[in-house]
C-alpha cells in the first residue's frame, strides 16, 4: 500500500480541497480562503457546488483507505460547513474561517500514519443515507422559505385584494 504522499488519486484530493478552502491569502496576512466561500456568497444555490464537491473529495477518500468512523468525521464536517454556511452573513462569515475540506484531508493523513488504510465498507452506506437527510432537509429549509415568503408577500398585499 502507498504512502498519501505516493498515491495521485489523494494527491489530486488534496489540490481540491485546497482550491476549495485556502487557495488565496490576503496580501500581508496570513489569511487564507478558498472558492467555497465565494460560491457560498451566491444567494440561495451558492452552497450546493461546494457540497457536490465536498462529496466527491469523501467518496474518493472512502474509497482509498477511509474507514467508517472517519468518514462519518467527514460527513459531520461537511454538514457543519453546509447547514451554518446556509445562514444569511453568518453563514458567510463561517464559510471563510471553517474549512471543511482541509480538515477531512488531515484527518485522512494522520488516519494513513497510523496505518490504517482499509475501510470497512460501511462509510458508503452512511454516506447515502445521510446525503439523502440532507437533501431532504434542504428541500424541507426550501419549500419553507419559499411558503414563508409567499405568505407574507400575500399579507402585506392583502388590501389590494379586499
Amino acid at each position: 500500500m502507498s504512502t498519501f504522499d505516493e498515491d495521485n488519486r489523494l494527491q489530486w484530493v488534496e489540490r481540491i480541497s485546497r482550491l476549495m478552502d485556502s487557495q488565496f491569502q490576503v496580501p500581508g496576512t496570513t489569511w487564507r480562503f478558498g472558492l467555497d466561500p465565494l460560491m457560498g456568497l451566491i444567494p440561495v444555490v451558492g452552497g450546493l457546488p461546494s457540497l457536490a464537491i465536498s462529496g466527491v473529495l469523501i467518496l474518493t477518500m472512502m474509497r482509498h483507505g477511509a474507514s467508517g468512523q472517519l468518514v462519518v468525521r467527514m460527513l459531520l464536517n461537511v454538514l457543519l460547513d453546509t447547514i451554518i454556511g446556509a445562514i444569511p452573513v453568518i453563514g458567510n462569515i463561517f464559510d471563510f474561517a471553517y474549512k471543511a475540506n482541509d480538515r477531512n484531508v488531515r484527518l485522512l493523513r494522520a488516519h494513513y500514519a497510523e496505518g490504517k488504510y482499509q475501510g470497512s465498507g460501511w462509510g458508503l452506506l452512511v454516506l447515502v443515507l445521510v446525503v439523502l437527510l440532507a437533501l431532504g432537509g434542504l428541500v424541507v429549509w426550501g419549500v419553507w422559505e419559499l411558503g414563508t415568503t409567499i405568505w407574507h408577500y400575500l399579507d402585506q398585499h392583502s388590501w389590494q385584494y379586499a
